[in-house]
């Protein structure tokens, strides 16, 4: 089963809820994140997970990069991992 890897890259949530390098997989769940980033970056996930690619610079890819919608203190990044 395809998974979502979902990297911290940078922390500064004011409820010290991340620190940078953070890591969760998500498979069809949602996983242990504050309900504002995970509702901004559900979509992209949504995506990955049912083969689906998305924009990222000029070109189309499986994976993203977002920030949280609080004043962006956690940066997360997202890619597709193929499970054997």
């Amino acid at each position: 089963m395809d998974k979502v890897k979902l990297t911290i890259t940078k922390a500064s949530c004011r409820s010290g809820y991340y620190k940078q390098g953070d890591i969760f997989l998500v498979a069809d769940i949602c996983p242990p994140l504050c309900h504002e980033l995970w509702h901004s970056i559900y979509p992209n996930v949504y995506t990955l997970l049912n083969g689906g690619e998305l924009d990222y610079g000029n070109e189309r890819t499986k994976c993203f990069d977002s920030i949280c919608p609080d004043g962006g203190r956690v940066h997360i990044h997202g890619e597709l991992v193929k499970e054997n």
